[in-house]
Parts: structure tokens; sequence; C-alpha cells
């Protein structure tokens, strides 16, 4: 195996770091720069099958949806987003990320032939993203959380569809899908804080 063929499946493991830390950590700074890495990874499993411009297009989008969900959390003068009840702890959670890695490493030969032409690492990391990024909604019901899961779950069908369609109206339209995610997150977390405030 050559270098070239392990930039996606560094890519893959790194996108399953991430998203593993966004779903761990309870400082939202940490989950955002998380979101950051998890973007880089998906910009080199995206740029197997797009070329560079339009897979450039995911990575700027996505620190886009970051900055903006950034800018709201920092505005802020109440921390929003303690979770303390159950399935909230640690251990539950790793857990859950464990079911669902080895789920999608069971999945992923089928997949692939599903998909034939996309090839291991991004299927792996694509139904990776989706996964975990369910589990994140599943478990959470806070806005920065839903709005994270939302973010990941689109990050991973992105992976897995660029592998079938590599169109320029596609990438614009999940642009926009991303972009919306997150200015619907952060009306939700300007709510959730006047709600805390009166």
């Amino acid at each position: 195996m050559n270098m070239l063929d392990l930039i996606p499946w560094l890519a893959a493991v790194l996108l399953a770091v991430t998203s593993t830390g966004v779903l761990l950590s309870r400082d939202w700074r940490w989950n955002l720069v998380m979101m950051a890495g998890q973007y880089f990874s998906m910009f080199w499993l995206v740029m197997v099958h797009w070329p560079l411009t339009l897979s450039s297009t995911r990575l700027v989008t996505g620190w886009m949806a970051i900055a903006v969900l950034g800018a709201t959390l920092t505005d802020m003068k109440e921390d929003i987003e303690t979770e303390t009840s159950w399935p909230g702890g640690r251990l539950f959670r790793a857990i859950a990320i464990w079911i669902v890695l080895i789920t999608v490493t069971q999945a992923t030969p089928v997949v692939s032939n599903w998909l034939s032409g996309a090839g291991q690492p991004v299927i792996w990391g694509g139904l990776a993203l989706v996964g975990i990024g369910l589990l994140h909604l599943g478990i959470t019901a806070r806005p920065l959380r839903i709005s994270l899961g939302l973010l990941t779950v689109i990050s991973g069908f992105e992976i897995l569809y660029a592998s079938i369609e590599n169109s320029i109206l596609v990438a614009g339209l999940l642009s926009l899908i991303t972009l919306g995610l997150a200015l619907s997150g952060s009306y939700l977390l300007i709510q959730a804080g006047r709600e805390i405030t009166k």
C-alpha cells in the first residue's frame, strides 16, 4: 500500500476521531474545533472523487457553518450547553460509539458492493459520520448538539454522495443545506438563550 492509498484511510480515521470528540466533549469550543477537523477530513475524502476546486467548497462551507455557530455562542452571556442527565455520561456515549463503529465496519463491504467505485475508506468514513451523527441526535435535546448532529449526518451523506455525483449544482445545493442548518442552529441557540434570561 503506497502513501496515496493511505491518505483516504487516515482521513476516515480522523473523521471517526473528530466526530467521537464532538460527542464526548462538553465544551462548545472543543466541539467547534473538532467539527473544523471533521470538515478538513471530509475535504480529503471528497477529493478522492471530486476535483480540488469542488471539494474545497465543502471545506469552506463547513468552516463557515462553524464560524456562524461560534459567533453566536461567543455573543451569548449564559452557558446553555451544560448536560448532566443520563444518557449524557461519557461512558455510555463511548460504548454507543464503539457499537456504531463496529456496525459500520461490518456494513462497509456490503455497501461497497452497491457503490463499487466509491472505495472502502470513503464508504467507511461516510457511514461512520452518518451513524455517529444519528447517535448524537438520539441522545440530546440541546440546540447546539442538535445542530452539530445534523451537520455530522449531512457531512456523511455528502461523502457518500460525492462518489456518485460530481455536479457543480449538487455541490452548491449541499453547501446551501449546510449553511441553512448552521443558521437554523444559530437561531435556535439565540431563542434558547432568551428563554434562560427570562
